[in-house]
């Protein structure tokens, strides 16, 4: 058992490390937006020459020297600038050098992730005793920052980068194969596992199939498989999607009642579909056994 001590540090040592990843998880997502806009314009897509031009420097990187740099004057950032929180509240959300707004976009991010980190560790479902169960939480930690990154780049350019899905897709099979390799039943497991798949990925594959990509991207499909092995239940799986949709529901209603989302307007599902995994794989099987409780 963890002491009240070592729990107090635990925490404090996972806010600290949920606001770094934030921090590079954000910066991950600049280096992915200005590597797809070279890859559009090699194919001939249109882009915005501004976001273009600003971006550009940051491909330029390679592993040896791949320094953050400020989106307005390309000035290479030092250690100080890069602290997280601290240096975003230090300046007043400014660059230091040229004094323009660095907008709340990356203390969002970390804030975002670190409060995952925390709200993971308080309400994990699983054991947290033994190799295996400090293993699968540290696989859902790094989830989370893959997820993250999936988040904030669906949000803004209603896309699903491969270079981070697949890796997503590699540690849900760990998680997973882990996971099922303690049950007391591997066949059922395995058989809940492959119902949770045919629940997100499978629903959405046929959505996209039959609208020919108009409802859904396939992108989603992947999604939704990385998430169901995470979730590895067919009724949490359902529980999400079911979440994702409310959550859906309760900020795009509003909007459009207040006239700022159009009729018309397309609505990232990838980031909905992860609130809704991600409150599924900690409070599911809470919230399942209250309804039941207040049904039956």
């Amino acid at each position: 058992m963890i002491s009240e001590m070592d729990s107090l540090l635990l925490i404090g040592l996972l806010a600290i490390l949920g606001l770094m990843f934030g921090s590079f998880a954000g910066a991950q997502v600049w280096r992915l937006r200005a590597r797809q806009l070279i890859e559009d314009t090699r194919e001939g897509e249109p882009v915005d020459t501004k976001e273009y031009d600003a971006l550009l420097p940051l491909t330029k990187n390679t592993l040896s020297s791949d320094r953050s740099q400020c989106l307005h004057c390309a000035e290479t950032l030092a250690w100080f600038d890069l602290v997280p929180l601290i240096s975003w509240l230090s300046t007043n959300g400014t660059c230091r050098y040229c004094k323009k707004s660095i907008g709340k976009f990356e203390p969002l991010m970390e804030l975002g992730t670190a409060s995952a980190f925390l709200v993971s560790y308080i309400l994990w479902p699983l054991p947290l005793d033994g190799t295996k169960g400090v293993m699968l939480f540290i696989l859902w930690l790094v989830a989370l920052v893959l997820l993250a990154i999936l988040f904030a780049y669906d949000f803004k350019w209603f896309l699903l980068p491969d270079s981070i899905m697949f890796p997503l897709i590699g540690l849900g099979i760990i998680f997973s194969v882990l996971r099922i390799a303690g049950s007391e039943n591997i066949l059922f497991a395995l058989l809940s596992l492959g119902s949770a798949i045919l629940v997100l990925s499978g629903l959405y594959y046929l959505l996209w199939l039959f609208s020919q990509g108009q409802w859904v991207g396939f992108g989603d499909v992947k999604l939704g498989l990385a998430l169901a092995l995470f979730i590895g239940e067919w009724q949490i799986a359902l529980l999400a999607l079911f979440l994702a949709n409310l959550i859906g529901t309760l900020v795009v209603v509003p909007g459009m009642l207040l006239g700022k989302i159009g009729r018309k307007a397309h609505v990232p599902f990838g980031p909905l579909l992860i609130a809704g995994m991600f409150t599924a794989m900690l409070i599911g099987e809470r919230l399942l056994s209250l309804y039941l409780v207040t049904m039956f």
